[in-house]
């Protein structure tokens, strides 16, 4: 085993600069081991729930590794009880989820996350039935403290030495998956599996070529395997963009090719594969940290945006703020595009428009010549992309698509807003703190996703 393997896997805080929080933060080496153990009971605990779907609630590192599993899984043609990641306060979305038959799972490793505490309130509202509830928390946080006082049918506890988007192999991804029906025994089993000094290589290698100008990481990814682009890209830019550096991963099913992309293949054939993925990609990503000479387990810009939305919301009514009309979008982009750049498609918008949004990103990077182009919802990616867009490197365009007409109206039960209020705080805080990094911002009003690009 090389010296930078063995230094990985006994915890050596050294590797990465002074002061880090590594320390606290690298329970995700061994958790797979831990849960293989809780495996079986685990799934037979999952099994006993007496509900035909689960609704999750959660946000950042406690969503999107579970809605790979979703995805991949139904892709693949998979059985197994219905999963719904509800990671988004989009009232269309929202008010669009069932709650017939469904069990929840409230899932938030501070226990305190705005977004995940304002959907427990609306579901509670509708299902105030302990019985239909468990908790996915830190120990001693508020969440924990509410399961506990309400009577959640169970609350599991997870290490608090896991960050959320390295949480995936812990009870944050496996609890999902258990109630979904997945094989998480295998998953564990896979991810042992990983061959570590693989692993290291690839993290020296996007950290080497990141240093050497080619810092667009572009995950070619299997189109039955498409939403483990999701995952990766929230690993990648929260661990390493910062400092004004960082590996921008750009997540796609062709190649694509340009002088600052750093091209790599991610193979996988079977839904159990997914367990070596995650294993492999948290290793090579807190590597490339090492070779950046940044701390891949913080988050200094993440609580910007969350603060100034929490300004925001104390200071309704909302601001008005200017927004393009989607004929201005296209001069604006080959206006403001230089070699090195980046766009970053982030769209305030109902969920369920993944095909139409995949199609605007690749308008868009067609009409600027192959440039890199990365989508995603909000505010899904304020916990975790987002953390790039502020702290990497200045060469994105970020482009805000927001719904051009009304917001349906949906409650937050004891919130003095609606759904609708926050999601539009959300982009508009996230805009503060774009702006205050400098970097170069549009709001766009969209009726449909098919005017872009």
């Amino acid at each position: 085993m090389t010296k930078l393997a063995k230094r990985l896997l006994e915890r050596d805080p050294s590797l990465w600069p002074v002061p880090n929080v590594a320390p606290e933060r690298l329970g995700w080496l061994d958790v797979p081991r831990r849960m293989l153990g809780e495996a079986r009971e685990l799934s037979q605990w999952a099994a006993a729930v007496p509900h035909g779907r689960v609704v999750l609630l959660g946000m950042g590192g406690s969503s999107l590794g579970p809605e790979v599993l979703r995805a991949t899984r139904d892709t693949l043609g998979g059985g197994g009880r219905e999963l719904i990641v509800l990671d988004t306060t989009d009232p269309a979305t929202i008010q669009s989820t069932s709650v017939e038959d469904a069990f929840f799972l409230v899932s938030s490793k501070s226990g305190t996350t705005l977004e995940v505490e304002a959907l427990l309130a609306r579901m509670w509202s509708m299902v105030p039935d302990p019985s239909r509830y468990a908790a996915i928390t830190d120990p001693g946080t508020p969440l924990a403290t509410l399961a506990e006082r309400r009577g959640f049918l169970r609350t599991f506890v997870n290490p608090a030495d896991i960050g959320g988007r390295y949480s995936v192999l812990s009870y944050f991804g496996l609890v999902p998956a258990a109630l979904a029906g997945l094989e998480i025994d295998g998953l564990c089993e896979m991810a042992l599996d990983t061959d570590i000094e693989e692993a290291v290589e690839l993290g020296a290698h996007l950290g080497n070529e990141a240093r050497a100008g080619r810092d667009k990481v572009t995950l070619i990814v299997p189109e039955p395997f498409a939403s483990f682009g999701l995952w990766v890209e929230q690993l990648i830019a929260e661990s390493t963009g910062k400092h004004g550096t960082g590996c921008v991963p750009v997540p796609t099913t062709q190649p694509e090719e340009g002088p600052d992309r750093n091209p790599v293949t991610v193979e996988a054939a079977k839904l159990l594969d997914l367990g070596t993925l995650f294993y492999r990609w948290e290793v090579a990503t807190a590597v490339a940290g090492h070779f950046l000479a940044i701390d891949p387990f913080d988050e200094p810009n993440v609580s910007e945006s969350k603060a100034n939305t929490k300004a925001v919301l104390e200071s309704l009514p909302l601001p008005e703020v200017d927004r393009a009309e989607p004929g201005e979008l296209a001069d604006w982009l080959t206006e403001s595009f230089r070699p090195g750049d980046y766009v970053s498609l982030q769209a305030y918008l109902p969920y369920g428009q993944d095909d139409r949004l995949e199609g605007a990103r690749r308008r868009v990077r067609d009409r600027l010549g192959g440039a890199p182009v990365t989508a995603g919802y909000g505010p899904r990616f304020l916990h975790s992309t987002g953390q790039l867009h502020k702290g990497g490197p200045n060469s994105v365009l970020a482009v805000q698509l927001l719904r051009a007409g009304d917001q349906p109206f949906v409650e937050i039960p004891d919130h003095p807003y609606d759904f609708g209020t926050l999601l539009a705080a959300q982009a508009l805080g996230d805009h503060q703190s774009l702006k205050k990094h400098g970097r170069r911002v549009i709001r766009v009003a969209v009726d449909d996703l098919g005017s872009v690009g």
